[in-house]
């Protein structure tokens, strides 16, 4: 008998420790950026869904106006329809607005969940958004006195973690990564174009060691470098690798690219402008050059008056010639040619 009070008493230790211990590891997994700067940013975070479902369903759950926004950090085709399938486990970046205050950083009031028949904070927290967020961090948002009374049609504000803050004195966008099984601390810097030092420092991390499969990692993503004046409507327009964006009220695509010497490169588009019936006309089309020696034309960002253009150095490469150690660009090599060939044919035929 005595035996048989002890297993059981052994068996209820074991359990209410497999228990907390569970309830550490969501609670390590979400837990919230760093952020000391008190301001807004852009930021995405890693959805991966926990059953298949579409864009279109993906986006309204997390409140993103614009399904283009979604393609756009996911480096998807503007062509990529509403209604395309997401596989269960399929890891897709949520674009969002990140707002920092009192030292960290949660996404500034959306999305916003409509509470269903069934619901419970805990399922709404790990099995709707993929345990980017913890329940208790949607009760404490939300100022919900008890966890067991929501009702059907409650608007809940999910806080997604995130950050503004520089790192290393640079701006960068902040990315909340989803650890997948098997990764690790050094394979994710390699990846993202930061340092495994980096990621433990942000993170609170003492050692790669600690890294947990599932865990919602503040990884920096470096940008492309750009012109864009800090007067501007979207300053600073951050864009990492491999991503694209729209901008000036839809009126300009701007996209990162990595090969291209980490240079922002931005376009006019044919969408509809949010702001303007048409979009404002400029000097110069972005990035179109006019020969050697003619300066190319960037995109400096908007008001509500007008799109912002700077001028910006000609990379194209123009044929040269040494003459007394000067380089002298040729713009008219139709007479270089025929001032050679006369030069040939005199050398050759004449004595």
């Amino acid at each position: 008998m005595a035996n048989s009070v002890n297993n059981r008493f052994l068996l209820v230790i074991i359990i209410t420790t497999t228990i907390s211990s569970l309830i550490m590891v969501v609670e390590a997994q979400s837990s919230s950026f760093k952020c000391s700067s008190n301001s807004t940013c852009d930021a995405i975070i890693d959805y991966v869904s926990p059953n298949t479902t579409t864009l279109s369903a993906v986006k309204a759950l997390f409140n993103v106006k614009n399904l283009r926004s979604i393609l756009g950090a996911n480096n998807l085709p503007l062509t990529t329809p509403p209604n395309q399938t997401l596989i269960a486990n399929h890891t897709l970046k949520i674009p969002f607005t990140c707002s920092c205050a009192n030292g960290t950083g949660t996404s500034n009031k959306r999305p916003v969940y409509t509470v269903v028949p069934g619901d419970g904070l805990y399922h709404i927290a790990a099995e709707v958004f993929g345990n980017l967020v913890t329940d208790h961090q949607i009760q404490a948002a939300n100022n919900i006195k008890d966890a067991n009374l929501i009702f059907v049609g409650q608007k809940l504000w999910i806080p997604l973690p995130c950050s503004c803050d520089e790192v290393d004195g640079q701006r960068v966008l902040h990315y909340g990564h989803v650890v997948s099984p098997g990764s690790s601390v050094d394979a994710i810097a390699a990846q993202y174009n930061t340092s495994q030092d980096t990621l433990l420092r942000l993170n609170g991390l003492t050692s790669p060691k600690d890294l947990k499969a599932g865990a919602v990692l503040d990884v920096p993503l470096p940008t492309c470098t750009s012109m864009i004046s800090n007067t501007s409507l979207d300053y600073p327009l951050l864009v990492p690798n491999g991503t694209y964006v729209f901008t000036a009220a839809n009126c300009v695509m701007c996209k990162c690219d990595a090969a291209n010497n980490w240079n922002l490169e931005c376009e006019r588009t044919e969408i509809k402008s949010s702001l303007w019936a048409t979009c404002p006309s400029t000097p110069c089309q972005f990035g179109s050059g006019g020969g050697c020696g003619v300066t190319e034309c960037a995109y400096a960002g908007y008001t509500n008056q007008t799109i912002l253009t700077a001028s910006a150095p000609n990379t194209s490469t123009c044929p040269t010639v040494e003459n007394g150690g000067a380089i002298l660009r040729q713009q008219a090599w139709g007479w270089d040619f025929l001032l050679i060939s006369c030069f040939v044919f005199i050398s050759t035929y004449l004595p």
